[in-house]
C-alpha cells in the first residue's frame, strides 16, 4: 500500500513538472523538485522518501497553479487590448502602444505559444480625393457662462457642419484625416513669443485673475474674455486654438504634397483677425497665415494665394504678408468706408515695399442699400479675383472661408445676401488655379443653416459633383451701383494689373459678360484667321507668275 501510494505521487509530480527522470528509488538522478530539507536525512528511508514525494508534489502543484493563473490573466489582457484596438481602428483612429512591441510578438510572454504571430500591415494609403479634418475637442472652447445664445462663435457651428456632411453622404466620399495641436514653434511663424506663451499654453499654471492680468476682461455674462466678443476658457481655449491651427496645417501639407486632391478644414476658433500680438474677433492664432508660412519654410512653395471671402476683412492675414510678394492676399469684404468691423481693408491698402500690389482689398461700400448678393460677388470674381489670381499663377490656394456673407446673417454680423449655391461656383473657379491644390479653412459665419448649406456646396464642388444651378434671374441681374463704384476703386488702386482691360465688364450681368467674352474670342479667332490668310495671299502675290507656254 505504501509503495503504491508513493509511486502514484511521483507519477502525478512528473505530469505536473514535466521532468522525465524516473523514480528516485531506482537509483537514478532524482528530480530537483523532489529534494527535501537536510533535517530529514535521519528519518527512515521509507518515511523520508514519502515526505520528499508529497512535499515536492505539493510545491510543484502550487507553482503550476500560479503559472496557469498568470497565463489566463495574460490572455485576458491581450484579448481586451485587441478588442480596444479593433474598435479604435474601426473608428478610423489607429492605436499604438508606445514603448512596447505588439503583445502577440513578445516571445517571452506565456501567450506567445497560444496566439499566432500577427504581422501588422502598413496603414492604407489615403484616397486621392477631397480631405476633411475635424476634432470634437475644438467644441470645448466655450464660455464658462454656458449660454451659447450670447456668444455667436460657439461649438454648435462645427458640430452642425460635420453632421451635415455626414447626413448628405459627402463625408463618405472624402478622406477624413486626424488633426493635431500646432507646436509653439509653428505658432511663432506668425505670432510673437509672448503671444504664443500667453494663449498657447495651459494657464492653469497661474490661475487667471482679471484684476491682476490686464490682458483679460470680465464679460457681462460672467465669463472671461480678451475683449467683449472673444471669450477665453482657461482649461480648453488654448488646446482648441492650437488644434485648429495644427489641423489646417496638416490638411494643407497633404494637399500640397499630392496626397490629397483638395480639402476643407472644419475648425474653430477662427483665425484671420489674429495679429502678431493681438487676439480679436473670436481669433487667437491665424491658422491660414501660419499654414502659408510653413509652406514657404518647409516645402519651399514659391507662391501662395490666400482668398478671404469672410464678410469681415482679415486684418491679421493682411498684416502678416503686407510686405511679402510671394503671398498674394485677396479679400472680399464689407467695408462701408471703414465703418464695418474691423475697419481695415481699404482699396488703397495695396501692400508696401516688395509686397506692393500683392494685397488686394475688394472692399464693398454702400451699406445694405441694397445688400450685396450673388450678382455682385460673381462680378467681383470675374473682374478682380480671377484675373489677378491667374496673373499671379499660384502654386497653392488657401481660402479663409467665412460664410457670414450668406443670407441669413443679421446686419451686425453680415447683412449680405449671397446664396450658398454661389459659393459652389466660386469654389469651382478657384479649383482651376494651382493645379487644383486648394484648401478651405472655416472662419466666420454664425447662422447654422447658412454655414451648413455653404459648406455642403463647397465640398460638393471640390468633389467634382454637378452644382445646383444659379437661377436665371440672378445671372441676368446687373451689378448694383454701389458695387460698381467699389470695384472701380479697386481697379484704380491696382491700375498696373491686368484688370484694366476688364473694367468695362464691371457693370454688366454675368450673362452679358459671357456674351462679351464669346464675342471677343470670335473676334480674336477671326483676326487670327485673317492674318494667316493674308500671309498666304501675300506669299502667293510675291511669287513670280508662271510664264505661259509658247503656243
Amino acid at each position: 500500500m505504501h509503495t503504491t501510494y508513493v509511486v502514484c505521487i511521483y507519477m502525478a509530480h512528473s505530469q505536473i513538472c514535466g521532468h522525465t527522470n524516473v523514480h528516485p528509488c531506482t537509483g537514478r538522478t532524482p528530480c530537483p523538485h523532489l529534494s527535501g530539507p537536510s533535517l530529514l536525512s535521519a528519518q527512515p528511508n521509507s518515511i523520508r522518501h514519502s515526505f520528499h514525494c508529497r512535499h515536492g508534489a505539493h510545491s510543484v502543484s502550487r507553482h503550476a497553479h500560479q503559472n496557469q493563473q498568470a497565463l489566463v490573466l495574460e490572455q485576458q489582457r491581450i484579448h481586451q487590448l485587441r478588442n480596444y484596438q479593433a474598435s479604435m481602428e474601426a473608428a478610423g483612429l489607429p492605436v499604438s502602444f508606445a514603448g512596447h512591441r505588439p503583445l502577440s510578438r513578445a516571445q517571452s510572454s506565456p501567450a506567445s505559444a497560444s496566439f499566432p504571430m500577427v504581422v501588422q500591415e502598413p496603414p492604407a494609403k489615403p484616397r486621392f480625393t477631397t480631405g476633411l479634418v475635424y476634432d470634437s475637442l475644438m467644441q470645448k472652447h466655450q464660455c464658462i457662462c454656458g449660454n451659447t445664445t450670447s456668444h455667436p462663435e460657439h461649438a454648435g457651428r462645427i458640430q452642425s457642419i460635420w453632421s451635415r456632411l455626414q447626413e448628405t453622404g459627402l463625408r463618405a466620399h472624402c478622406e477624413c484625416i486626424r488633426g493635431r495641436k500646432a507646436s509653439l514653434e509653428e505658432l511663432q511663424t506668425v505670432h510673437s513669443e509672448a503671444h504664443v506663451l500667453l494663449y498657447g499654453t495651459n494657464p492653469l499654471r497661474q490661475k487667471l485673475d482679471c484684476s491682476m492680468n490686464p490682458m483679460f476682461v470680465r464679460l457681462p455674462c460672467g465669463g472671461i474674455g480678451v475683449d467683449s466678443d472673444t471669450i477665453w476658457n482657461e482649461v480648453h481655449s488654448s488646446t482648441a486654438a492650437r488644434l485648429a491651427v495644427g489641423s489646417v496645417v496638416e490638411l494643407v501639407f497633404k494637399v500640397a504634397t499630392g496626397e490629397l486632391k483638395n480639402g476643407f478644414a472644419v475648425v474653430r476658433p477662427p483665425g484671420h483677425h489674429a495679429e502678431e500680438s493681438t487676439p480679436m474677433g473670436f481669433c487667437y492664432f491665424n491658422s491660414v497665415a501660419i499654414a502659408a508660412k510653413l509652406l514657404q519654410q518647409r516645402l519651399n512653395v514659391s507662391k501662395v494665394l490666400i482668398v478671404d471671402w469672410d464678410v469681415h476683412h482679415g486684418n491679421g492675414t493682411q498684416q502678416a504678408f503686407y510686405e511679402d510678394p510671394s503671398v498674394l492676399y485677396l479679400s472680399l469684404h464689407r467695408y462701408d468706408d471703414g465703418n464695418f468691423f474691423p475697419g481695415s481693408g481699404a482699396p488703397d491698402e495695396v501692400g508696401s515695399g516688395a509686397g506692393e500690389g500683392f494685397n488686394v482689398n475688394m472692399a464693398f461700400t454702400g451699406g445694405l442699400d441694397p445688400p450685396m448678393g450673388d450678382a455682385e460677388y460673381l462680378a467681383a470674381f470675374r473682374t478682380v479675383v480671377m484675373p489677378i489670381a491667374n496673373e499671379f499663377a499660384p502654386d497653392m490656394v488657401l481660402v479663409s472661408s467665412g460664410f457670414d456673407v450668406v443670407e441669413g446673417h443679421a446686419p451686425p454680423l453680415g447683412g449680405y445676401r449671397v446664396t450658398a449655391k454661389c459659393f459652389g461656383y466660386l469654389t469651382r473657379q478657384l479649383m482651376g488655379l494651382a493645379g487644383g491644390r486648394l484648401v478651405l479653412a472655416l472662419e466666420g459665419g454664425h447662422d447654422l443653416t447658412a454655414i451648413c448649406d455653404a459648406s455642403e456646396a463647397c465640398v460638393s464642388a471640390m468633389l467634382g459633383n454637378e452644382l445646383d444651378p444659379i437661377p436665371d434671374e440672378v445671372l441676368q441681374q446687373r451689378t448694383n451701383a454701389n458695387a460698381v463704384r467699389s470695384m472701380e476703386k479697386v481697379i484704380e488702386a491696382h491700375s498696373e494689373w491686368i484688370m484694366n482691360m476688364l473694367s468695362h465688364c464691371v457693370i454688366v450681368s454675368f450673362c452679358e459678360a459671357l456674351r462679351h467674352d464669346a464675342e471677343e474670342a470670335e473676334t480674336v479667332s477671326a483676326m487670327a484667321s485673317l492674318s494667316v490668310a493674308s500671309k498666304h495671299i501675300g506669299k502667293r502675290c510675291d511669287e513670280p507668275m508662271e510664264e505661259e507656254a509658247p503656243m
